[in-house]
């Protein structure tokens, strides 16, 4: 409970005033704070002198609250912290508070320094900081370099406290430069001065003067220097682990939350009006919360916003105490389904109902006066600061339309903001902007927007760097110091990007009011500057030392996107309990069927819908509500944004293809095969249709320009009269007007005259860059082009900067300049950036606005802010156009589509269809039959077609194509088998792949047996060629041989001595001869000339031969197989070495990419890093970034392997059938190919195998984390399976299996993506089992868990019969069992890879 200070017990707080009267006004006070007998301060039996700061603004203010009467109200509990530091001070020792996040370890330091009258020097610890952020920073002054003593410095010579905060974001190497001043009061500075500990000083002192010892460099370190350290306990939050020799110095405290008596006392002192009942149920769910099993793995309950919570109910008791519950913690939007379970179960024993309060009708608002504004929710009055008038900008007139259910958010939203700082939350395309919009338009505020990336570092949300004109290096404020100054509310869009060390920076904003600027200016709230006021210091005194009041009417309105929670593979929810403590949350759920229409209809100009609208809004409600996790994942492509732009669509073009506009819009092409099956069924059940888009496309549209007009199709725009240097910036491309690429220009051209911006998607060499440059040439459209790559930055994408005489110079990128001159930007490769790049251009496309590096700011067209040098008002002709890959394998790119399609007009380009691609090589080969044109275009159609049903892994396009009729028709004599080596060599080594595209090939008619054959040398020796040069390596062979084992594993090119070389005669390697078999050591290979690989004697080759043989007796034997189970084994093995191969080419694309990588910045070696060139002028060492393995204590999380439990059907029918369809023979095939495709690929699949039949329903065959490792292990597993086929008594345990292994794998929490798969023979009847049991068996593990059955055999039409009553993409039905590891491939890549 609340202690008052009084002499009553021997633990309160209390100040023996020995002399005088105690005062708070140092600047009025003569007393001398040195004098012996001076004030002390007492805390129980510790006892402390108290010294007057000689700058009292560096003392914390207002974190003591006092009663009326004056006495300090502290609770027990920060007692008996408060006394153990007294304690550590007296002791001269250094102090670690540990604690759960939020405010509380460090309001108990600043009301130590308060309660002491220390001064403070703070420091927010980031993964940004640097030794010099420590010690000492160079700023450039009249052409010199100045050093500017940084915290650390500062508090060691003045005496003064300094606080660590957020010790477990540091990086470990950083920390350590303090570890001499913490044990020894010493440390050498970098501008040559030596910081001396005070003994070893006034020792110096007895024998040399003050000015001898200064001239020497040598300072005085105070003996009340401290250092308090804040930190999170890294077991249990992600962070680094703190560095031994650094833990050793400090004495260690952790920090508790208060009581329940102590927060019921002051929650109720705070709002007494709030019943005490409630009182007592909030404070029950939330300190149940904090002492939950760790095993739910709950995010910590943000404590301290308890205040804020009874406030809220204070001034409006119509609210429920679940409204204000999830305001603090959002459960229903941040935790997994069985977390949310848990939340409710509470919630429920505690009788909080989960019901809204009272429903708002009306909000408004009204001025006040000048600096305050009054909001109307229905009867409740709430009062608001105002941003002064002057610094408002007008804006136009907002489209928002009050519906019910945003009118409540809003409602939330303002309760919420009155009080403090509000997090948005919801999907993409809900409408969080408009929102916020509105918000700002009641209260006449001003907003300063903020996009936050992932690379964003704690100085970009504070100040940057920059030169003047003098070349002098100075701070400019960012948006949201600008402002804390100004009253404005800074709006974070994307704070779920924003990595959490960096996040730091804002908690002491935000929970406390105060911070502190790169510059050494110190922000202070309005109630703490007014306190120093009254202590006598004028507000030009504060201003002179660096202290500046934070507007009341300041608020943070930060833009998120809700954790995805309870998708397979999500990664772990960025909303932690850090980010958790920062913000009252509301969350903005999408809208129902009756709010959109009502929505749409208002906002789509003619109040009235285009007929298939309803179908649309249909389709989105079907999404959303979806049990199924494929369909939930693909609701937020269609978006209340995504129906906004098909409704402005169809009103313009109303003849539109629904199907046609979804299929882009959803990129169906590019669909793994299970999701778009689930996404063509829904379209079914709401009644779209594909239409006939396909012949459409093929219907001669013509291309015209008369009387400076374009027509395209039906689709006409007036051409523009453009200046000689716009002209020259217009592209001029070689084009070939096929029907289906005049048909997509039409539609690209459509989107334009909307106002569209567009985003093209498809694979490679499909005309992409083409198109968009055929289009911009036919409508006169000047362009501007940006490359990006991984490489890219936020910074190199918006401006480039340069140095030129001292000054550095920011010169605008291709995206500046487009948007000031109206120009088209087109950004190319946008896949190959990171996505948290791309992503600013979100906020461009989305709202208009973009805040430039330089300090400028982009505002939409048509905006009234005031025109001056740092405004660039985007150009109304300004269009951003973006070429990317499809997602997915082979192309693993960065998935541009998923994060930022919503904000585009989507367009999948695909390759041509037949007689378009005809058309098209008759124009590249006019010469070339039409025969072989016809055979070249079929039989690529066909590699297609198995490239996207997954069979290939490389999508053929028609580049390749055109390059083999650009050569035909410049050498018509080539052979055919010359000219598909020159697209097929890469396959050369992948001879499966490659005997699948040239079976393809020459069943077209293409006459590419020579190729297909290995017999192209016998080809080009009927042709004999000379040539100046001809290399012979001059060296017979002798004989083969094995070689010696370099232990040293170097490369050798020839010799005749080394095993694993290459190029060389008679030992195992590669690109040799001679040699008894291949052997790869992984180095680069020389490879002989075909001519001398082929001149090795026929004795010679057969006695390599024989060496292989025994070399492959030899393998049998380590792995003690016979060679007769070898051969057994070989014939399950064989048919899927196709499917094997395929399946290992996407893990090892996959492994390698998830293994790239990442930038680490503030290094003292690798590339010059171009953000930091102002500080490599001042001298700063580390400027440099080089890519490094990612930091695994501070980023993310380790990834979790995917999961799989294979159900294999080892039943009686199995056996007893196999002779008749040779399903159990298919099943074991099976089986082989997911563990010979797995093998190596452990960490990323886990996976065990089980039985089901008459006799059990999980028979053990492979255990997980004990993958067979050889043939040998492989052939003994399915073996096994065969033969407890054979004797297994009967009857069918499918039903069991299935519910038990999908219960099981849910259960499991080493894995947040697992599949169950169940094979099946259909013979469910016999045993009077119904489908549907079976169906929701398959549904008991969702959503981590998700199941999936393979019908391999049926008798009469069963196997049909079931599937029709199976969920949708979780069923197949396999007669022709030949594809069962064709569907498992499928399985795999939908949900695992």
């Amino acid at each position: 409970m609340l202690a008052k200070l009084q002499f009553r017990s021997s633990y309160l707080l209390r100040h023996s005033l020995q002399q005088g009267t105690w005062r708070r006004s140092w600047a009025t006070t003569a007393k001398d704070s040195n004098a012996t007998g001076g004030d002390t301060l007492t805390i129980g039996d510790i006892s402390v002198p108290l010294s007057q700061p000689k700058q009292p603004q560096l003392v914390p203010q207002q974190y003591v609250s006092y009663a009326e009467d004056g006495s300090m109200q502290l609770t027990q509990t920060a007692l008996h912290h408060l006394r153990w530091m007294l304690q550590k001070d007296a002791l001269k020792q250094d102090m670690f508070l540990l604690g759960q996040p939020g405010p509380l370890r460090r309001q108990l330091a600043m009301q130590f320094l308060e309660l002491t009258q220390r001064e403070l020097e703070y420091v927010a610890l980031s993964r940004d900081t640097t030794e010099s952020d420590l010690k000492q920073r160079r700023e450039i002054q009249n052409k010199a370099a100045i050093y500017h003593d940084q915290g650390a410095v500062r508090a060691a010579l003045h005496g003064r406290v300094l606080v660590l905060d957020g010790v477990e974001h540091a990086e470990r190497n950083v920390l350590p430069v303090l570890n001499n001043l913490l044990e020894n009061r010493e440390m050498h500075l970098e501008n040559g001065k030596f910081l001396m500990a005070p003994k070893r000083y006034d020792k110096l002192l007895e024998t040399h003067s003050a000015q001898q010892l200064e001239d020497w460099g040598i300072l005085r370190v105070s003996e009340h220097f401290r250092v308090v350290a804040l930190g999170l306990p890294v077991q249990k939050y992600k962070g680094t682990p703190l560095d031994p020799p650094l833990r050793s110095r400090f004495q260690s405290r952790h920090v508790l939350p208060y009581s329940f008596s102590e927060l019921y006392d002051e929650l109720h002192q705070l709002a007494p009006a709030v019943p005490g009942e409630q009182l007592k149920q909030l404070l029950t769910f939330a300190l149940t919360l904090q002492k939950a099993d760790e095993a739910l793995q709950l995010p910590d309950f943000p404590m301290h916003n308890l205040r804020l919570a009874v406030q809220m109910l204070q001034a409006n008791a119509a609210l429920s105490l679940h409204d204000v519950i999830v305001m603090l913690y959002p459960y229903a939007a941040m935790l997994k389904s069985d977390q949310q379970k848990r939340v409710q179960e509470l919630l429920t024993s505690l009788k909080i109902k989960r019901v809204r309060g009272q429903q708002v009708q009306r909000i408004a608002s009204t001025l006040k006066a000048e600096n305050s504004i009054e909001l109307q929710l229905d009867e409740l009055r709430l009062s608001l600061a105002k941003q002064s008038s002057d610094s408002v900008a007008t804006t136009a007139p907002l489209s928002f339309v009050d519906l019910p259910h945003q009118r409540q958010t809003l409602a939330a939203l303002l309760q919420a903001f009155a009080l403090g700082d509000v997090c948005l939350l919801g999907e993409k395309g809900v409408g969080k902007l408009t929102l916020t919009k509105q918000l700002l338009q009641l209260l006449q505020q001003h907003a300063e927007p903020i996009m936050l990336y992932e690379d964003m570092t704690s100085r970009d949300l504070v100040q940057q760097r920059i030169t003047n004109l003098a070349g002098d290096t100075i701070w400019r404020d960012s948006p949201l110091v600008r402002a804390a100054k100004t009253g404005a509310v800074a709006v974070l869009s994307g704070l779920q990007r924003l990595h959490k060390s960096t996040a730091t920076v804002l908690q002491r904003i935000i929970q406390d009011r105060e911070l502190q600027l790169c510059d050494g200016t110190q922000l202070l709230g309005s109630e703490r500057y007014e306190a120093l006021l009254r202590q006598g210091l004028s507000a030009a005194q504060l201003t002179a030392r660096g202290v500046l009041p934070i507007h009341p009417g300041f608020r943070i309105v930060a833009l998120a996107e809700p954790p995805a929670v309870g998708v397979g593979g999500a990664q772990p929810s960025w909303l932690t309990s850090e980010f958790l403590s920062l913000f009252l949350y509301q969350e903005l759920r999408p809208l129902q069927q009756s709010e959109e229409q009502q929505l749409l209809t208002q906002l789509c100009g003619n109040g009235k819908l285009h007929k298939q609208m309803d179908k649309l809004m249909a389709l989105a409600q079907l999404l959303r509500g979806a049990q199924d996790p494929l369909l939930k994942g693909l609701a937020g492509t269609l978006s209340t944004r995504q129906l906004l732009k098909l409704a402005r669509r169809l009103d313009a073009y109303p003849n539109s293809d629904v199907h046609e506009l979804l299929t882009n819009m959803f990129l169906m092409k590019f669909m793994p095969a299970l999701s778009r099956a689930a996404l063509l069924q829904a379209f079914h059940e709401v009644g779209i249709a594909a239409g006939s888009a396909a012949a459409a496309a093929e219907v001669r549209r013509e291309i015209s320009i008369e009387q400076q007009t374009l027509r395209i199709g039906e689709t006409t725009l007036q051409l523009p009269c453009e200046s000689q240097v716009q002209q020259s910036k217009v592209p001029s491309t070689l084009f070939y007007e096929m029907p289906q690429h005049v048909a997509l220009l039409e539609r690209l051209l459509q989107d334009y005259l909307i106002g569209e911006h567009l985003l093209l998607v498809g694979n490679q060499g499909v005309g992409k860059n083409k198109l968009i440059d055929r289009l911009l040439e036919l409508m006169r459209r000047p362009r501007e082009y940006l490359q990006l790559h991984r490489d890219t930055t936020v910074q190199s994408l918006t401006l480039q900067s340069t140095l030129r005489d001292g000054q550095v110079i920011y010169e605008d990128s291709a995206l500046v300049k487009a948007v000031k001159t109206g120009h088209v930007l087109v950004v190319d490769e946008a896949d190959k950036a990171p996505v948290n790049v791309t992503c600013i251009l979100r906020t461009l496309v989305e709202s208009g606005e973009m805040l430039l590096a330089d300090g400028r700011r982009i505002v939409p067209a048509g905006a009234s802010a005031a025109a001056d040098a740092n405004t660039i008002v985007t150009h109304p002709e300004f269009r951003l156009v973006v070429l990317a890959n499809r997602p997915g394998f082979p192309f693993l790119g960065n998935d541009f589509f998923a994060a930022l399609s919503d904000v585009f007009s989507c367009h999948a380009i695909d390759n041509p269809t037949p007689d378009s691609e005809i058309y098209l090589l008759q124009q590249y080969g006019p010469n070339v039959p039409k025969a072989t044109l016809r055979m070249l275009v079929n039989a690529f159609g066909e590699l297609r077609t198995l490239a996207d049903e997954g069979l290939l892994n490389y999508p053929y396009s028609t580049r390749e194509v055109v390059s083999i009729v650009k050569h035909l028709e410049r050498y018509p004599q080539e052979h055919m088998a010359e000219l598909v080596g020159n697209v097929l060599d890469f396959d050369r080594y992948q001879p499966e792949a490659l005997q699948q595209v040239t079976q393809v090939l020459a069943k077209h008619g293409l006459p590419i047996e020579a190729y297909a054959r290995d017999e192209l040398q016998m080809l080009r020796q009927q042709k004999q060629l000379q040539a100046l040069v001809k290399r012979d390596s001059g060296l017979g062979v002798s004989g083969p041989k094995f070689g010696k084992l370099d232990p040293k594993n170097e490369p050798h090119v020839g010799g005749n001595t080394w095993a694993g070389g290459s190029g060389g005669r008679d030992t195992a390697g590669l690109g040799g001869k001679g040699g008894p078999f291949r052997l790869d050591k992984g180095h680069q290979v020389h490879q002989l000339s075909d001519e001398e690989k082929a001149d090795v004697p026929e004795e010679i080759k057969r006695a390599a031969r024989e060496m292989n043989r025994k070399a492959f007796e030899q393998k049998l034997e380590e792995i003690k197989m016979s060679a007769h189970d070898h051969q057994l084994y070989a014939q399950f093995s064989e048919p899927n070495r196709k499917q094997v191969q395929q399946l290992k080419a996407i893990l090892e694309a996959m492994q390698t990419k998830s293994k790239e990588r990442q930038w680490q910045k503030y290094q003292t070696h690798g590339e010059l890093d171009d953000t930091r060139l102002i500080e490599g002028i001042a001298g700063d060492k580390n400027i440099y970034r080089r890519r490094a393995e990612a930091n695994p204590w501070a980023d993310h999380m380790q990834e979790k392997p995917n999961r799989l439990k294979l159900v294999v059907d080892v039943s009686g029918s199995m056996y007893r059938f196999n002779g008749y369809d040779g399903r159990l023979d298919r099943q074991l095939e099976a089986v082989v190919m997911v563990m010979e495709a797995f093998e190596g690929y452990e960490k990323k699949i886990a996976y065990d195998i089980i039985g089901h039949s008459g006799e059990g329903w999980e028979l053990p065959f492979v255990n997980v984390g004990s993958a067979p490792k050889n043939d040998k292990e492989r052939f003994e597993a399915i073996r096994m399976m065969h033969a407890h086929s054979q004797f297994c008594w009967s009857g069918d345990s499918t039903v069991k299996a299935a519910r038990e292994a999908c219960s099981t794998l849910a259960a499991e929490q080493d894995y947040d993506n697992a599949i169950v798969v169940v094979l099946s023979d259909a013979n469910l009847s016999r045993y009077g089992i119904a489908p549907k049991d079976l169906a929701q068996a398959l549904k008991r593990g969702e959503p981590k868990a998700k199941g999936y059955v393979i019908f391999i055999g049926s008798l009469a039409e069963e196997a049909e019969e079931i599937n029709k009553v199976m969920p949708a993409g979780q069923s197949f039905v396999c007669m022709d069992l030949s594809k069962l590891p064709q569907i498992l491939k499928q399985i795999f890549t939908s949900s695992l890879l």
